[in-house]
């Protein structure tokens, strides 16, 4: 074999058994692992957010309908406050987007209250005053869709959150 020939093979030999730059190519692949791992945990920590918040949300929604039934008519009632003196379905739904966390989207978040005239074993409380009368039942339900287009390499989907909470109208 010629001497120039051989000087190439070993150039060649050298090439491929230098391990210079070797760490670059190592840590592009650790900290794409590193990163996907560190997006994934914060997607799922907002999404538990998202669904402890409508829980809680439930929870306060009927906690404002119950005190504000049908004998409510304290000395905090004024007709200069946002909200009524008894609690109606727009009431309560603008109270819970009021409460709504940061990192949520109120697009998303829907509330119903409802009244439906009956008291917490089921049978047909005494309406006279309407159906937010004392020891009636109200039901407030929340619903926050929760879209995950927030990760580019994860197929977008929406995960639905719901609550409901039931009870009794107090004096």
């Amino acid at each position: 074999m010629p001497i120039h020939k051989r000087v190439n093979v070993m150039k060649l030999l050298s090439i491929l058994s230098d391990e210079t730059g070797s760490e670059l190519v190592e840590f592009a692949f650790s900290i794409c692992i590193v990163l996907a791992c560190m997006f994934g945990i914060l997607y799922v920590s907002l999404a538990l957010y998202a669904d402890h918040f409508v829980a809680n949300a439930a929870k306060e929604g009927a906690r404002y309908a119950m005190v504000r039934g049908s004998s409510w008519g304290g000395s905090a009632c004024t007709s200069t406050s946002a909200y009524s003196c008894t609690a109606t379905n727009t009431d309560v739904n603008n109270f819970v987007k009021s409460i709504l966390t940061p990192g949520l989207a109120d697009s998303d978040l829907k509330v119903n209250a409802s009244w439906p005239g009956t008291t917490p074993s089921g049978s047909t409380c005494d309406t006279t005053n309407g159906d937010n009368s004392p020891y009636c039942v109200v039901e407030v339900k929340v619903s926050y869709s929760f879209a995950s287009s927030l990760l580019p390499f994860i197929p977008e989907k929406t995960l639905a959150f719901s609550s409901t909470s039931i009870v009794p109208i107090t004096e």
